[in-house]
């Protein structure tokens, strides 16, 4: 009764090529993420700063949010282009 898959799955040429920008950005994202700790354990006054009318803890929260959102973009545009060049 179901349904098959909605493709045809196959392999994937572009996948080292995403696996390698994923663990990039991962870690690009981990470098923001660790400052952010640190901030909060070593300095947590400094996240009471107020900036644009907000604390910085607020602010901070923010650009990681915005920077997951962005990078989510870039990736998808990247590997979109990779699977063009290499799957087809």
């Amino acid at each position: 009764m179901g349904h098959g898959p909605a493709v045809k799955l196959g392999k994937d040429d572009a996948a080292s090529f995403k696996t390698s920008l994923g663990v990039k950005m991962f870690f690009g994202y981990t470098i923001f993420y660790v400052i952010f700790i640190a901030l909060n354990v070593y300095a947590p006054k400094s996240m009471e700063t107020i900036i644009f009318g907000q604390t910085a803890a607020v602010i901070w929260g923010f650009f990681l949010l915005g920077l997951a959102l962005i990078m989510a973009v870039i990736y998808n545009h990247f590997c979109t282009q990779a699977e063009k060049r290499y799957n087809s």
